[in-house]
């Protein structure tokens, strides 16, 4: 390259660069009098403010997460809103004050207005007001003003029934208790071996034809099914639950959904009893709404009984007359076989024949009886035979009842509920 031409290129590149720093320099006021450009402050004006809320207070308080049960306080809150739901078996009525969920709302002492009946508060403060002996008819029920609650705007019009349906209760699952809501020890009058007339054999009869089972419950505690299974047994009658000999009330047994689950997992079938305190049809239909409830979810393959015996002399059913104590479990029975299930009766040899009126039983009345010998005595018959409470079986600690199936299973239509509705509805019209 010619060496004039590279110092003449090299020139030109230098003033341009001089150039461009000149017209940097100038451009922010250094070659003049101006100072350099600065970016001026904007002005806002403030008010006044609420103070600023700390968010991390949480943080200084200990007791933030109390849990703290929070009452419906306020007439802004959805959960303030309430409803009422009725229900009448016979001759009464079962108010609940609910929520938008249809929750019982409990803690407060609500009033209600029945027409022409008066004024009834709700003193245990569960949500539930019990009203009986009513006359039969329509009734206009009003929820009474309480601070802090939207009451529902027009009352409600309910219907007393004449006399009992034997249909299942729906909302029955409010009033069962577990036992850590109860004193079970008082409350639980199924006692093993009150009725035993005979120790029995402590081993299946060979001789006795039948499939071979047995029956548990609390008692029996914990539960080896797998060993049951290899033992022989072949059927399970599970305890569902009992009605308070003291209170009346309804309890699960603890250890219900234990032995169903156990005995399924080993391919045991199983049946269902309850032991009643039932002093009424009314409870009757209740205890058999009960073991619906609990038993939805289950296949349950054998019958479900319910158990009637004495709770020790002090039971709030013991004394019942032997016509009266029939009515009561042949209520039990029908509610259950309008829902399409086999039912009967579990007593003792004396029991049938002392306390229960055994004439008046229908022919869909099974019978499981108890009477602990190597042959039964009794001259009636029986579906199930319960032979002795002092059984081993290899998976259960201590005593447990044996028995002996001579049971054949009917098929049942599926309808049968509806049929039985649509008959009473048809009789309350003809009425």
């Amino acid at each position: 390259m010619d060496s004039r031409f590279l110092r003449n290129t090299l020139l030109v590149t230098f003033l341009f660069m001089v150039l461009v720093f000149i017209t940097v320099l100038y451009s922010n006021g250094y070659l003049t009098k101006k100072s350099p450009q600065k970016a001026e402050p904007v002005i806002v004006e403030t008010q006044e403010t609420e103070p600023l809320i700390n968010y991390s207070a949480w943080m200084e308080d200990e007791t933030f997460f109390d849990a703290e049960e929070k009452k419906y306080s306020s007439l802004e809150e959805d959960s303030a809103f309430l409803s009422l739901l009725a229900t009448s078996i016979e001759k009464d009525l079962r108010i609940k004050v609910v929520d938008l969920e249809g929750t019982p709302v409990e803690g407060e002492s609500f009033r209600i207005q029945i027409q022409n009946q008066g004024e009834y508060r709700d003193l245990d403060k569960d949500g539930i007001i019990y009203v009986a002996d009513l006359d039969p008819g329509e009734y206009e029920v009003s929820l009474l003003p309480m601070e802090g609650f939207r009451m529902p705007s027009t009352p409600l019009k309910v219907k007393v029934k004449s006399r009992v349906e034997y249909i299942a209760i729906d909302d029955i699952s409010l009033l069962i208790k577990t036992e850590a809501e109860i004193d079970a020890e008082t409350e639980d009058g199924e006692k093993p071996g009150e009725d035993d007339t005979g120790s029995g054999s402590t081993t299946f009869l060979s001789q006795t034809e039948g499939a071979k089972g047995i029956d548990v419950s609390k008692w029996n505690g914990e539960i080896d099914w797998r060993k049951v299974k290899d033992a022989g047994v072949e059927f399970a009658f599970i305890r569902v639950g009992y009605r308070g000999s003291a209170s009346g009330y309804l309890v699960e047994d603890p250890y219900f959904k234990q032995n169903v689950e156990g005995a399924k997992s080993v391919g045991i079938p199983i049946g269902i009893y309850f032991f009643t305190q039932a002093t009424s049809e009314v409870e009757a239909v209740e205890e058999a709404s009960m073991v619906l409830a609990l038993c939805k979810d289950i296949s349950v393959d054998y019958p479900i009984f319910i158990d009637s015996e004495s709770a020790g002399g002090k039971g709030r059913a013991d004394n019942l007359k032997a016509k009266d104590r029939t009515k009561y479990c042949l209520a039990f029975c029908q509610t259950l076989q309008n829902r399409g299930y086999e039912s009967g009766i579990y007593a003792s040899k004396n029991w049938f024949l002392k306390q229960l009126e055994l004439a008046n039983f229908t022919d869909d009345t099974l019978v499981w009886l108890a009477e602990y010998a190597d042959a039964p005595t009794y001259g009636g018959h029986y579906d199930f035979w319960q032979h002795t409470s002092s059984g081993r079986i290899n998976g259960i600690e201590g005593r447990v009842d044996l028995n002996v199936s001579h049971w054949e299973k009917k098929e049942l239509p599926k309808t049968i509920e509806k049929e039985k509705k649509d008959q009473l509805s048809e009789e309350d019209e003809d009425r």
